[in-house]
């Protein structure tokens, strides 16, 4: 079996910024996947554009953190702030859910929610990931698997990145994510104890060079693929003067590494498969 990697754009729906990187780092790129935030402004417009796109792979990316929720349930508004909207940080998040059960109801209800729109809206999910990873949470990875079994979605992003990537020949990484790849290693192994039959991937790159991702991290990628199943996460936008210029910047940066001819050709060289979860 040769090597297969999955890169994969997380967001789609956030912002335009956001779609129209989508679209172009999948027609003129190596972008192979993205993950649609379906409570977001623009989620019908990237339904709309997947469509056009019929060797995306398209999944869903879990969102308690922004916007209004998908969901009708009372019990939703334990997740909301006093304007109606989804709000909670990741610590804040886990916390809660494990000592209140009606928060993990509330959960439930809107992670169904969210990947039902996406159904009724003609697209079957290849695979679900989360915003801020939320879902390697213990109590969370088991709501859903749950939901994975009851829409048929047969991959979960495992956020598993080997600690060899920041060490040479792998390009200089962020500290402070280098310190959360740690911390989701941990989960990871669970996650992977507790219910492995969804975790397509070996490996998750992008969590320590995040902000970094330019061509030479993909140079490494298809070089160093470290899994026979690789996903790499990235966060393309077009940038704009409605991102802070750090964000634009960064964003644009990975837009444009995705594009690039030099990073086509390194995956290339390396005889490495380009893939979907859908395809794995």
């Amino acid at each position: 079996m040769d090597k297969a990697v999955i890169i994969n754009g997380d967001d789609f729906g956030m912002r335009w910024e956001v779609n129209e990187a989508i679209v172009r780092a999948h027609k003129q790129g190596i972008l192979t996947s993205t993950t649609i935030m379906a409570n977001m402004p623009l989620a019908s417009e990237a339904i709309k554009l997947s469509k056009e796109m019929p060797s995306l792979g398209v999944g869903v990316h879990l969102n308690l953190s922004k916007g209004k929720p998908l969901s009708n349930d009372l019990i939703v508004k334990s997740l909301l702030n006093s304007n109606g909207e989804l709000f909670l940080s990741q610590g804040n998040l886990w916390v809660r859910s494990v000592l209140r059960w009606k928060i993990r109801k509330a959960i439930y209800a809107e992670f169904a929610s969210q990947l039902q729109w996406v159904i009724d809206n003609g697209i079957k999910p290849t695979h679900m990931d989360s915003h801020y990873h939320i879902h390697i949470f213990p109590i969370l990875y088991s709501i859903v698997c749950s939901l994975a079994k009851r829409f048929d979605i047969r991959a979960i992003r495992w956020v598993y990145e080997p600690k060899s990537v920041v060490h040479l020949p792998w390009p200089l990484f962020t500290e402070e994510c280098s310190r959360q790849a740690n911390s989701y290693r941990k989960w990871a192994w669970f996650n992977r104890l507790h219910n492995s039959h969804l975790l397509k991937s070996g490996a998750l790159l992008g969590v320590s060079h995040r902000g970094k991702i330019d061509v030479n991290f993909f140079r490494a990628a298809a070089t160093y693929s470290p899994a026979m199943v690789t996903e790499v996460m990235t966060h393309p936008a077009v940038a704009s003067s409605e991102y802070d210029k750090d964000t634009a910047q960064r964003r644009q940066a990975e837009l444009n590494a995705l594009c690039d001819e030099r990073t086509k050709k390194y995956f290339k060289d390396a005889k490495v498969k380009l893939a979907h979860y859908g395809q794995i």
